[in-house]
Formats: C-alpha cells, structure tokens, sequence
C-alpha cells in the first residue's frame, strides 16, 4: 500500500489534511475535558496538550479526521505533534509517550479504512506526524552560556525512537517530520527513524517538511532552504517540503527554490495566511485564497503532495482539493550528483571553483595559539580565531581537540555549540577532524549542516570501516578517507590507488555512500631528503590524484600540497615550483595561469617572481614537469649570481637538460659572477655541448618574449625562471597568442 502511495504522487497531486490544533479549538474543550476519567487527578494542568484526546476524547480526534477525509484527503496525520517524552514532560506525563503514538495511529488508521472501503479505488494513508519538540540543540536558552543546550542529542534521540516505535506499532503508511525550525534537531530524529527501521525491519516512506520562519528566507536556527536540504538528503525521503509560519504567498518562492534543487516529490502546506488573534481561527485568509495561490503552484509544475497547516480547515482543504484536481503534479528532474556541505549555507564543488580552502588554525594540534586559548577555557578567543580565518576567505573550517591535557569530547562539544550561535561562524561547513572516533562522534552531534569528517581509514580492518562509515552517513557527513590499511600508509602508487578503490567499493557498494561525498587524501609524502626510496613520493602522490579522478567516479581528492616539498622549507623558490607546476594539471593549487595556444587549446604557464634559482630546484621542478606530464616543456631562464662558482655552473648545464627547449638570457648582476666569463652565453653554449641541441641565447633580455613567439607550439607548457622583465616577457607572449587565437 505504501508504494502505491508513492506511485500516487507521480500521477496526481495527493492532498494532505489541515490543522488539527484549528479543529480542535472549535469543540472550546476545557480542563476536565482534557483529563477525563484517567487523569482526573493528575498533578499538572493538561488543558491545551492536545495529544492526550486520543486517550481521553477519542471521538473529537476522530471527527476532525473524518472532517477532513470527507473534505477530500489522501492522506491524515496523527494526532502525535507534541508526543514525545521530552515535550511531555511539561505536563509530567513522559510515561504515556510510546501509548499515545500508538492509540493516535490506530483511531487515524480507523477511521482511514473506513473511507477506503467507501471508495477501494481511493486509498487513504495515514502519516505518523513528528513535531519539532520544544528544546533546539542548535540554540542555547542561556543568556549567559551560549554553549549551553537544555538537552543533549541523545536525549533527544532516544525520545523521537521512543516515537517513531509507536507510529510504526501502531500501523502508520509513512512517517511526516514536520516544522523543522532547528535542523540539529531534525537529524537527531532521522538518526532515530533510521535505528528503529533497522531494529523492526521495516521501512517506510518519509515526508519531511521545513518551517522557514519569515522572509529572510531561514529557518530558526539560521539556516537557508538550499542548506537545509543539503543537511537533510542524506536521509533520502519520499519527498520534502515546507509548512507553518508563513502563508501560502509569502512560502512560494521557498517552495520554489527547493523544487529547483531536489529530485524528491515536494509537499507545501501552507498556514492561512498571516496571524490575526481576531479571526475565528486565528487567521485570516479564506479557503478561496490560499487555494487560488497553490492552484498557481500546481499549474507551474512546483507541488505533489498540498494541504493546509495552522489555520487551515476542512473548507480550506475542501478548496485547495478542488482548485488542483486534474492538474499534472510536479516531474522531478534528475539530480545533479554535485558534492555539497552545508554551515547554516551551503558550499558547493563546481569545475569552476579554484582551491577549496579549509581553514585550520582551529586545530590545537596545528596552532599553537589556538590550543592555548582551549587549554585555558578562553573559548572566547578561540571563537575569534574561527572568525578571522571565515573573513580571510576559508571555505570549510577544521576544529580538532587533539591533545593531551585536553578532554576532546567535552572541548569539540563545546566549541561547536558555541560557533553555532555565531552565524558569520557557522555559515560555513565543519570539517569534524580528529584522530579519536569518540571526539569524531561528538562532533557530529553537535552540526546542524552537513559536515566532513576527517577521517578514517581502512587501518583498523573493514569491520570497523563499515561501521564508522555507517555512522557518518546516518549522521549526514562526508567523509575524508585515508589511504591507509591493515598493512600501514600507502606509500606507492599501487598502494595508494589498491586502498582507494577498495576504500571506494566498500563505501559505495556496501555502505551506500554517495560517492560525491567521498573524500580521499593519498598521503602527500615529502621529496628531497636525499633517500632514493622517497624520490617518486611526490608524482605517486599526483598520479594517485589522476588516477581517482578517472577511475573513481564522484570522489574528491585533498592533501596538504606543502608535504610535498617540505624538506624544502625556508627554500620558497623550489616549494612554490613544485606545487604550483602539478597544481595546474590536477586541480591542486591556483597558482598556476592559463594561456591559450595558437590553436585555441589551453596550455599552462607557471611564472615564479624570484631569481635565485638553485639548479636543484630547477631540475627538480623539470624533472616533475618532464614526468608528470604528456607535453612539451619550454622555459625561460635568466642565470643569477648563482652562477658564482664553477660547481654551480656545472650543475645548471646538466639541471637543463630536463627541459625540451630552452631560451637563456643574459645573467642578471653579471658583475657579481666570479666564474671570468660565467655569462648567459657561455651558459647556453655550455648546455648545449652537455648534450642539449634545443638552446638559444637571447642577449636582450626583453627580447625572450619574441623568441618563445617563434618557439611555442600549442599545448606547450611555458616555465619562466626569472626576473620581473623576464616573467613580463612571457606574459606579453601569452597576450600575443591569445589575440591570435580565433
């Protein structure tokens, strides 16, 4: 029956019912009402917990269904808004959680069949309605402690299963997660929903619907619509949508923009109107109205399931029924499998982003300010560190914990509640880093978007694996996966790409990981240290990257680039060559510049503004560039005073013959040279006699530019090794080709 629901929704546009709070205020129930003959002498006033009246005024509950199944509904809700143990709790009736669910389902599931029976060929459903409760975990009710929560997300957790078990046991068609104004809190419930699916063995379609709180276009904890689903997909429902708070005028372009974004089946149940305390219902728009705004929704493609929310009636439904039958429901289009995490907005990878920067000062095992600031519980502080690097242009922020006078879980939990609370913080996604699962997993409670977790890996065999992979997917996370096994780091490229792949299959195959949400990190290791075995690290690092991006469909690649040369470091030059060069080809740095060939192709330039060129450096950079790449490599090269002494002189005659053609010019500050005759010509002649039958001389160096004109074929990648004439030279080039190009 429930996939015939979802096949309904593909054919026509299914009607929900209306407010059942609206209805009920009608019959102007009062206190003994309330408590009946059970809960006469309970402690607490119960009046306005509307939840009770399955137990106590079943037949008011059952009216107002029939109400609204005569009016025209495909689908009721229960009657359990407020039934869990954490929202009862107000009126001291936490135990009646898992009854109420279940006696609310069974009366909807009564009176649903009746009408079913009435008219087989019109089935009626019966969604589980989960409300939002009454305590956020993305907002702290403490003026004084932001990193304050009134409940943690396994409290909350715990009472959404506690829930969910009773819709289900009591024969709920689908379950509705409805007025979503915290997120946080909406994972907690999907976390649960999930649990009590594995625990029962059952599987139902889920509705889930978002409250935008006014037209800011944000819900209440601050996140935007394209946010919002972003945190939420993972989840994979029926369809999602929006209610409450806003009329149906004021929610289009919200329903809108989430038909753009989503391949799911959208529902829109809009309040009638904006509030009025003087109206009847407590709002003001008539059935006519709100059904002539979804009518246009309907004739614009935009909807599949509608009703009404608070204020809305049997009369509303009655018309909105009216005004789309025979009007096409909305075609879902297919998705874009883009990967996206989300702060309270959403990033987004494209082909035409450059780096994607995460910022990592908040990491107290890379900033030794930051881990001062959190070992002295100057949260305060930390919190600046985590503004300045989103104001400096970080596009992800990277919290770790990880240190030893620290307690990790309590720290992560803390700094996280409080970047929530500073929206210029939290706009952005968190990257949850640590090398401890349990911190990993009090990070992710904590995230109302969707976050990366940084990481794991295969080192502590596939069960394991499996089991945090699980995790971070019901918990709605990417993943940063290691290129580590049961046999230790990856330090080849055989091994590199042998753990992804595997890494990879696991993930999508048995794990259902989208695969755009798959993060790789081949393990960047250093070159230069004088070992031989280390020599390859760097182009097995590269041609890794390559590698996944050909053959691992979907999967993004990371790494910390400055490995690469960091037995380099104070040596600026070379760090900058070596990075900068690969980057350009693998997507890796944007420090390399695109030209445009005679032909029309793009080539690569990679200009370095410094002139002190150690020939280890120039052959270290041409001898990558020589490997790494299936083209011709052409540079420019102005000697410096490098070329002081004999052996230097030397060893640039054999740096060279890395390069397919090279043009030299005159050395700059000749004077300083204390080889007699260690000009630029003396160098190329000495080049070319090591072996070398591609070197010209070009005394003048502003002439370089009109050389490399006549030298340059498309597609070839232009390295420049000078000075700033030098460097101008090559991008005159550069303009000249592009102006050629047709």
């Amino acid at each position: 029956m429930t996939a015939n629901l979802v096949d309904l929704a593909k054919q026509r546009i299914l009607i929900l019912d209306g407010a059942m709070g609206t209805m009920i205020q009608q019959y102007k129930l009062e206190e003994p009402d309330y408590r009946g003959a059970r809960f006469a002498s309970h402690r607490k006033d119960v009046k306005g917990f509307n939840d009770l009246l399955v137990l106590t005024k079943p037949e008011v509950v059952a009216e107002v269904h029939a109400q609204y199944l005569d009016a025209g509904s495909d689908i009721i809700e229960t009657n359990t808004f407020n039934a869990t143990s954490i929202v009862q709790a107000d009126y001291a009736m936490e135990d009646l959680a898992y009854e109420l669910n279940v006696e609310a389902t069974k009366l909807a599931k009564k009176v649903a069949a009746e009408y079913t029976r009435k008219d087989p060929k019109r089935p009626r459903f019966v969604a589980g309605a989960i409300g939002p409760m009454n305590k956020t975990l993305s907002i702290s009710p403490d003026v004084n402690d932001a990193s304050f929560r009134p409940v943690s997300f396994d409290e909350v957790r715990v009472s959404y299963a506690e829930q969910v078990r009773g819709l289900i046991d009591g024969g709920s068609d689908l379950l509705l997660l409805e007025t979503i104004f915290d997120t946080l809190n909406a994972k907690a419930a999907l976390v649960a929903i999930e649990e009590v699916f594995q625990e029962k063995g059952v599987r139902l379609p889920l509705m889930i619907s978002v409250t935008i709180t006014d037209r800011s276009g944000r819900t209440l904890s601050g996140q935007t619509i394209d946010a919002f689903y972003t945190s939420i997909a993972h989840a994979k429902p029926m369809s999602v949508g929006l209610n409450c708070a806003l009329g149906a005028e004021e929610m289009r372009p919200y329903v809108e923009r989430l038909s753009q974004i989503t391949g799911r089946l959208i529902s829109a149940y809009p309040n009638a109107g904006l509030p009025n305390p003087l109206a009847a219902t407590g709002y003001d728009e008539q059935p006519d109205q709100t059904a002539g705004f979804l009518a246009e929704w309907a004739e614009n493609g935009l909807v599949n399931i509608v009703g009404g929310c608070c204020g809305t009636t049997p009369d509303h439904i009655r018309a909105i029924a009216k005004a789309v039958a025979g009007k096409k429901p909305r075609v879902a289009s297919e998705p874009v499998h883009l990967t996206r995490f989300s702060g309270l907005e959403t990033y987004t990878f494209t082909n035409e982003n450059n780096f994607t920067m995460i910022g990592e000062r908040t990491n107290v095992t890379g900033s030794a300010k930051f881990a001062e600031l959190i070992k002295n519980n100057d949260y305060n502080k930390a919190l600046e560190v985590a503004l300045d690097q989103v104001r400096s242009g970080a596009n992800l922020i990277d919290v770790n914990m990880d240190e030893g006078m620290l307690d990790g879980e309590a720290a992560m939990t803390k700094f996280l509640n409080l970047v929530a609370t500073e929206p210029e913080i939290s706009r952005v996604p968190i990257v949850i880093d640590s090398s401890k699962w349990s911190v990993i997993f009090a990070g992710l409670k904590c995230v109302q978007g969707k976050p990366v977790v940084n990481s794991i890996s295969l080192k502590e065999g596939e069960a394991d694996f499996l089991d945090k992979a699980r995790t971070i997917l019901r918990y709605g996370a990417g993943v940063v996966v290691m290129a580590f096994d049961e046999k230790g780091q990856a330090d080849t490229f055989a091994r590199k790409t042998q753990i992804c792949e595997r890494a990879y299959r696991i993930l999508v195959d048995e794990v259902g990981f989208p695969a755009e949400d798959i993060i790789f990190d081949p393990n960047i290791l250093t070159v230069g240290t004088g070992m031989d075995e280390h020599r390859d690290y760097a182009l097995d690092f590269i041609e890794a990257v390559r590698w996944i991006k050909a053959n691992l469909p979907g999967a993004l690649t990371s790494g910390g680039i400055s490995n690469i040369s960091f037995s380099f470091r104070g040596n600026d030059v070379v760090r900058e060559a070596i990075k900068s060069f690969h980057g350009v080809q693998r997507r890796f740095t944007v420090l390399g510049q695109p030209a445009i060939t005679r032909e029309g192709k793009t080539g690569d330039v990679m200009i370095v503004d410094d002139y002190g060129h150690h020939p280890a450096e120039v052959e270290a950079t041409l001898e990558a560039a020589q490997r790494g790449f299936d083209r011709r490599v052409v540079v420019a090269f102005q000697p410096h005073r490098y070329t002081r002494t004999r052996d230097l002189f030397e060893d640039f005659t054999r740096a060279f013959n890395k390069a397919d053609v090279l043009v030299v010019t005159e050395v700059y500050a000749a004077g300083e040279a204390s080889i007699p005759g260690a000009t630029g010509e003396s160098l190329a002649t000495a080049i070319r006699e090591h072996g070398h039958h591609s070197v010209h001389y070009v005394g003048d160096k502003k002439l370089v530019g009109g050389k490399l004109a006549e030298i340059v074929r498309p597609n070839d990648i232009v390295i420049s090794l000078g000075a700033g004439d030098i460097n101008a030279s090559v991008r005159e080039l550069l303009a000249t080709l592009s102006k050629e190009t047709p």
